[in-house]
C-alpha cells in the first residue's frame, strides 16, 4: 500500500470515530475495519470482513487447521470467536469512539450444524442498541447458506474516562 492509501484509511477511521452514530453507517469502509484488526486473534484466525451495511456487518472465517477440531469440523470455540469478533466490531461501529467503547458482557452460542470445508460466514444484526448495553444476534452459515451456529452477544457501553 502506498502512503496515500494509508492516509485515506486513517482519515476514514477518524471520521467514523468523530461521528455520533446510532447505527452502522455506510461511510465505514471494509478497508478501515480490516486495519483495526491487524495483529489480533481475528487476523490470525483468517477472519475477513466482507460486507458492511447500515443494519449489519458480515465477516467470513476459513474452515482450516486454525479453526477445526481433531474431527475435522469447526471447533465451537472458533464459532464463538467469529461471533464475538463480528458482533463486537459492529457494536463499536455504532458508537462515538471518542466517548464510548463497547465491551463484551456475555456470549452464548447454539451449534446446530457442523462445517468441514470452505468458509463460514457470521452476520451480526442489532437486537437492542441502548445507552448502556447492546444486544446482537450473530447467525453463522456455511458456503451453502445453511445455519451452523446462532449466537447472542451482549455488550456493555462504557464511557471512556480521560
Amino acid at each position: 500500500m502506498t502512503f496515500f492509501v494509508y492516509i485515506k484509511l486513517a482519515l476514514q477511521i477518524v471520521f467514523v470515530y468523530l461521528r455520533n452514530m446510532l447505527n452502522i453507517t455506510p461511510e465505514v469502509t471494509l478497508e478501515a475495519i480490516h486495519l483495526r484488526n491487524a495483529n489480533t486473534m481475528s487476523e490470525w484466525l483468517g477472519i475477513e470482513y466482507i460486507e458492511v451495511n447500515t443494519n449489519y456487518l458480515i465477516a467470513k472465517m476459513p474452515v482450516d487447521h486454525r479453526t477445526t477440531q481433531p474431527l475435522g469440523v469447526v471447533n465451537g470455540g472458533a464459532f464463538c470467536a467469529l461471533a464475538e469478533t463480528v458482533g463486537s466490531m459492529a457494536a463499536n461501529l455504532c458508537l462515538d469512539r471518542t466517548k464510548y467503547v463497547a465491551l463484551g458482557l456475555d456470549i452464548n452460542a447454539n451449534h446446530v450444524r457442523s462445517a468441514n470445508k470452505g468458509w463460514v460466514y457470521g452476520k451480526a444484526i442489532p437486537l437492542h442498541l441502548g445507552k448502556t448495553t447492546q444486544v446482537w444476534e450473530i447467525k453463522i452459515t456455511d458456503d451453502e447458506d445453511k445455519l451452523c451456529c446462532i449466537s447472542r452477544l451482549t455488550m456493555s457501553v462504557v464511557e471512556i474516562r480521560k
